[in-house]
């Protein structure tokens, strides 16, 4: 079964079709840079032009960079705040004619690295976080997701813990990777004594770069980088669509 996966981000939004039983992509990436301002109709209009792309119809998973509860946009952290209470899913299926499965970026690339990548196989808890921009993040117990964890919102240090360890505080900061390795271990042991998981996965761009920093990591659990790397959201947001 082939579903189109997009994976819209504040700079870029990119998509291909992918193959939900092997979780690989069956044609080429296609990204187009993200509107600014990233207004609902704007980012909609986008997202069906990269439909029409891929001369696309049948069923579409997107992800998107807030918390999303049963297709609504609830928050914006990171994004447009004229998003907050859109109903994006029903939005996106307008746009582009096809039904539409959104979801949390990072809970996308969880159920991608759950099913296809670093995480594939592991038993127990799983936490995966995604270190860009901000810190998003996935919560899988034995494969099963619990959406919209945001533990990149926790309060750390008296502050969202994105502020304190997300990859853009290394650059703004100008950290060296292992200064901002002591950093990401921090988080990782807080929240390692909170929900005690079995294995963290580092996503986002910082994952190609793993082995400048993990050897400051020292939670209980097991660290891996993430497998899918860019191509987790796309794989996820089909992979959850095929599952409605």
């Amino acid at each position: 079964m082939r579903i189109l996966g997009i994976d819209i981000g504040g700079s870029g939004i990119k998509g291909a079709p992918v193959d939900v039983a092997t979780g690989t992509l069956v044609a080429d990436r296609h990204k187009i840079l993200t509107p600014q301002p990233a207004t609902p109709e704007a980012v909609a209009a986008v997202v069906a032009d990269l439909v029409a792309h891929f001369d696309w119809q049948g069923p579409i998973g997107c992800t998107f960079p807030a918390v999303v509860r049963r297709g609504v946009v609830e928050t914006a952290a990171n994004v447009d705040p004229t998003w907050i209470g859109i109903d994006g899913q029903n939005l996106l299926a307008a746009a582009t004619g096809c039904p539409v499965t959104l979801l949390n970026d990072a809970d996308a690339a969880g159920i991608a690295e759950a099913s296809f990548g670093a995480a594939k196989g592991r038993p127990g808890v799983v936490i995966l976080l995604t270190f860009g921009t901000g810190i998003g993040s996935a919560l899988l117990n034995d494969g099963s997701l619990v959406p919209n964890t945001e533990f990149g919102h926790i309060e750390f240090r008296g502050d969202d813990a994105e502020h304190y360890a997300a990859a853009r505080v290394r650059k703004a900061e100008g950290l060296s990777w292992g200064e901002w390795g002591d950093r990401v271990d921090e988080v990782l042991r807080y929240l390692d004594a909170v929900f005690w998981p079995d294995l963290f996965v580092v996503g986002g761009g910082v994952s190609r770069k793993f082995d400048k920093y993990s050897e400051r990591l020292h939670p209980r659990a097991d660290v891996v980088p993430a497998a899918l790397r860019n191509e987790a959201g796309i794989v996820g947001a089909a992979f959850a669509a095929a599952g409605t």
